[in-house]
């Protein structure tokens, strides 16, 4: 979902990568479920990306049930 308001708000992943100071590579691999964000990092891209309290409290129940699905 992070993808989608990345898209959304015509940032590219290079520049995601600019303005938050994370790799693209671990960029790419959150927005592609391949590994969940730290809460540091999730902080940086949903302030990068403007994310209102609610679209944040979405991705984080996202992260959550992924976890407990995952153990």
């Amino acid at each position: 979902m992070l993808k989608e308001y990345r898209i959304r708000k015509k940032i590219s992943q290079e520049k995601l990568e600019d303005i938050t100071n994370l790799d693209r590579k671990t960029i790419f691999r959150i927005e592609n479920n391949l590994n969940m964000p730290l809460i540091d990092t999730f902080g940086k891209i949903a302030v990068a990306l403007e994310m209102t309290n609610e679209e944040i409290g979405k991705e984080v129940r996202k992260i959550v049930t992924r976890k407990k699905d995952s153990n």
